[in-house]
């Protein structure tokens, strides 16, 4: 696999593609529309405004973080559990999205969303075992997922009409 994405200027590239992939995905699946602006909030979510600069940020580190992981331990071994661990969590991250607003669906989103917090843990783990700059730039995405994960929790508790829905 490293034959094929090489340590030139492929790594950099492949991580801003996917980077922006599963941002594109993401943003198109979010729909704050009546149903969104509907549901009982907490008062203490953050604005609405601020998601896109926050997931834009998140999302540099996090491309950033996977190639400083993939330039630091060139074995395939470590190079394919990288690259397993981003995959996964780059399909998760965009199913939260889908699951949330598309379905409809806070509650199965809460269950998604700890799957998405225990996959960014993995690129935490994988990442800094390689480099660990690449694990301090992950931590800002696992804040911001624990914030997401505690209010997409509220919104289930304040909206008990959705948990069957």
């Amino acid at each position: 696999m490293s034959a094929l994405l090489g340590d030139g200027w492929a790594p950099p590239l492949i991580a801003a593609l996917a980077a922006v992939l599963v941002a594109i995905v993401g943003g198109v699946a979010t729909v704050t529309d009546d149903w969104y602006r509907a549901l009982r909030k907490p008062s203490w979510k953050p604005p609405d405004w601020a998601f896109g600069p926050v997931w834009t940020v998140i999302f540099a580190l996090t491309a950033t973080g996977g190639v400083l992981a993939w330039n630091a331990d060139p074995s395939p071994t470590a190079r394919g559990a990288l690259i397993a661990v981003y995959g996964v969590n780059g399909v998760l991250n965009m199913a939260w999205s889908v699951i949330f607003f598309r379905m409809r669906r806070p509650d199965l989103a809460l269950a998604e969303v700890v799957l998405l917090w225990l996959s960014i843990v993995a690129l935490v783990f994988v990442g800094g075992r390689a480099s660990p700059a690449a694990a301090f730039l992950n931590l800002p995405y696992l804040a911001w997922v624990s914030v997401a994960t505690f209010l997409n929790l509220r919104i289930v508790q304040l909206n008990p009409r959705l948990r069957t829905a």
